[in-house]
């Protein structure tokens, strides 16, 4: 038991530092990865992150397709109540003709190929666009009023600071173009203003510059918002490329190991011959020699060799029975021959079979069943085999002058259920797992009562998972245990109502 628990912790630490080793190597992976992709990009970043960039560049310039224009003609309509057509459609096609320039690139870039695609030409072609249309814009500045009318310079003041903020939602995500397109506006903007050396156009010239000074911090914070929503994504793609590559290896482990198991299982399974024809020849002639069948045996150490020889071969087939029974089941080789079986008939059988053998110890053997107990529908061999697997358990493990209680009647949820309990040494609450596994023993068993081969359990817990319950094993160290096999309502056979006899209406002769 040392043992293997030393050799349990001894896996968990090794997964520990394997993982913790794939975790460093994944790190320094995707750290060389991100640098590389660095140097080789014009703006610091990595080379997906421009090409992403741009490309929301791109798109939201296409959604602006008819809004740019409609706002051009909304402030040339409000124009013509101050300046003349000829120069307002001349300003109105200049600004429309960089429109245009713009949106055909952002197609163009749109539909290009990714492979081969040079992001530094692209890039500097769209910041001229955004410079030719930020220059269009700020002709606006330099349009004179022709009729008497005042406030068009208020007018004009307004539409840069709309101009400059929508130049910053539209170009943001390239930083250069963002500049591109609205320091045109603002410098016309401060140029036209600081000539009419009036305070009020002081004040407007010194507010053109601060909205461009907030615009540009504006426009920045968006474009880091946009670079890390983008690093969030990256970091989501990696990790579930790295789940799936964990997810493959996992799989490819697990089919593995179940094809290991299942070939092992299935070696196990054809050699019930192989492994019992020579036990049985083992144990026949060493019961000759112990009964001195042929003749008496002169020496006496010789009887007590050929007694050792049966009962170890004795021994060792009923090791071999139980592995190749749950081989066969593990291999999915097992077959139930379904049948209705009366539970309590059965139990009752089992504990008629023990009670020798309970009796050598000084053990008592209580039974208590619920009556009229319907008939199940499972394998009546193996649910003999799963009852005298539990009665044997607890009468190996419990002393002598001990009880055995063995229970059987209805579950809550309209099954039927056995129950065994003993008052043996019991079994500490974390050695409860190691038992339901094969091989696997509790310690104050291995002390306190004779050897055995740890599958009784095991398979009891395979059969009752065939025939769809379950085993639930309880223990308090040194008070006792109890195993439950509960069967579900689907195996309990409903008993058919008697049929009532019909009585025919006599027929009366026509007189």
């Amino acid at each position: 038991m040392p043992m293997q628990a030393d050799s349990t912790a001894s896996t968990a630490e090794k997964t520990a530092l394997n993982s913790q080793r794939a975790g460093r190597r994944r790190a320094v992976s995707r750290t060389v990865r991100s640098v590389r992709e660095q140097l080789g990009s014009s703006s610091g970043m990595r080379a997906d992150f421009d090409y992403e960039l741009t490309l929301i560049y791109a798109k939201t310039r296409i959604s602006a397709t008819f809004a740019l224009p409609a706002f051009t003609l909304i402030i040339a309509g409000i124009c013509y109540y101050w300046i003349g057509a000829a120069t307002i459609i001349s300003w109105v096609s200049s600004v429309i003709l960089a429109h245009l320039l713009l949106l055909s690139m952002s197609h163009r870039f749109e539909k290009a190929p990714i492979s081969g695609i040079d992001l530094k030409r692209w890039r500097r072609n769209f910041m001229m666009g955004d410079f030719l249309q930020g220059f269009a814009w700020a002709a606006i500045m330099l349009l004179q009023a022709d009729r008497t009318v005042e406030n068009f310079e208020v007018f004009q003041f307004a539409t840069v600071l709309v101009i400059i903020a929508m130049m910053t939602m539209l170009s943001s995500n390239i930083p250069g173009a963002l500049y591109a397109a609205t320091l045109p506006v603002t410098i016309a903007l401060a140029y036209v203003f600081l000539q009419r050396q009036e305070p009020v156009y002081y004040a407007m010239a010194a507010m053109g510059l601060g909205a461009q000074v907030f615009f540009a911090i504006l426009g920045h914070r968006m474009f880091s918002s946009n670079v890390m929503m983008l690093e969030y994504r990256a970091q989501k793609d990696e990790l579930i490329i790295e789940l799936e590559q964990a997810k493959a290896v996992s799989d490819d482990s697990r089919r593995r190991a179940e094809e290991a198991n299942l070939a092992k299982s299935r070696f196990l399974a054809t050699m019930s011959h192989e492994l019992r024809t020579p036990l049985n020849a083992i144990l026949g002639f060493s019961e000759v020699l112990k009964n001195e069948v042929l003749g008496p045996l002169e020496n006496k150490t010789y009887r007590e060799y050929a007694g050792d020889i049966h009962t170890s071969g004795q021994h060792l087939l009923n090791l071999i029975n139980e592995i190749l029974d749950l081989s066969r089941i593990e291999a999915g080789r097992y077959e139930l021959n379904e049948e209705a079986i009366t539970l309590p008939h059965l139990v009752d059988d089992c504990i008629h079979l023990m009670k020798l053998r309970a009796k050598n110890k000084g053990l008592t053997i209580r039974e208590q069943f619920q009556e009229g107990l319907p008939k199940l529908w499972a394998d009546e061999r193996a649910i003999r085999q799963v009852v005298l697997n539990l009665i044997s358990n607890a009468v190996k493990f419990t002393p002598s002058g001990g009880e055995v209680s063995v229970k059987a009647g209805w579950t809550a949820g309209g099954g039927q259920y056995v129950s065994v309990r003993d008052n043996g040494p019991g079994i500490p609450e974390d050695e409860i797992p190691l038992v339901l596994q094969a091989f696997g023993q509790g310690s104050l068993a291995i002390k306190s009562a004779e050897q055995g081969t740890g599958l009784g359990l095991p398979i009891v817990q395979a059969l009752m998972n065939m025939h769809g319950g379950k085993l639930e094993l309880r223990s308090k160290l040194r008070e006792g245990t109890e195993v439950i096999i509960t069967f579900p309502r689907s195996r309990v056979m409903e008993e058919m109502p008697a049929l009532e006899p019909t009585h025919r209406p006599s027929m009366k002769k026509a007189s």
